[in-house]
């Protein structure tokens, strides 16, 4: 067992082994349960494991996404059974019998939080029932028609706020001496009222936001919107 743990992780990245590194033990204090009034303050994503030859572990991350009241830190606490076993800064790479657990975050919620087995399989953490990205799972399972349409919609607000980003940016860098000299200067078609701007950026926001209830992110969309 020994041996096959120090082959995989030879077989790490520089990223992947500097990520494990920086895990800490716990402190094993219980897991506190989760109650309604953190649903968008705090996620909680379970997985069960298989430990040697005996019976399954349940695993659990915590992620307060508020941070540490002391630090402002985010981290991510990782139990075993209920119990802290380890906390590391996100993101993270959490050794687990088998594999790792990645977790990551975006500005407005979960990114991902996968159980990768040594294999290269993966597996998402199934989120508490009462968390956002719980009620979120459940509510695409019992309303698909909504759930699709929603996503959709979220889809469209983020390539709004991605389209305006880019052309408000446009402008500013094109004014730059060495560019305006050799391309010119670019004017945004675009005249938008502060309202409508404001409103626009507000819809990316929720749309970013109902991403991350579902740990759905792409660079361009999710990153472009400002998340």
């Amino acid at each position: 067992m020994v041996a096959h743990q120090e082959g995989v992780t030879m077989g790490l990245s520089w990223n992947d082994r500097r990520l494990e590194r920086r895990v800490k033990p716990g402190d094993g204090k219980p897991l506190k349960p989760f109650r309604w009034w953190q649903m968008t303050r705090r996620s909680l994503l379970s997985i069960a494991l298989p430990v040697g030859g005996g019976p399954s572990a349940t695993y659990t991350v915590e992620v307060k996404h508020g941070g540490d009241p002391e630090t402002g830190v985010v981290r991510a606490r990782l139990y075993r059974d209920g119990l802290c076993e380890a906390e590391s800064k996100l993101p993270a790479r959490f050794p687990v019998p088998g594999g790792t657990i990645e977790v990551r975050r975006s500005e407005v919620g979960m990114r991902r939080c996968h159980f990768v087995a040594d294999d290269g399989s993966e597996a998402r953490l199934v989120p508490d029932p009462r968390s956002a990205e719980g009620r979120r799972m459940r509510f695409a399972r019992e309303h698909p028609g909504a759930s699709g349409l929603i996503g959709a919609v979220s889809v469209v607000l983020l390539l709004i706020g991605v389209g305006l980003n880019l052309l408000q940016v446009a402008q500013p860098i094109s004014e730059i001496p060495a560019i305006a000299d050799s391309l010119g200067t670019f004017e945004s078609p675009l005249r938008l009222p502060v309202w409508l701007n404001v409103t626009l950026g507000l819809g990316a926001a929720l749309g970013a936001t109902e991403r991350a209830m579902r740990m759905r992110y792409h660079w361009l969309l999710d990153g472009g919107a400002g998340t």
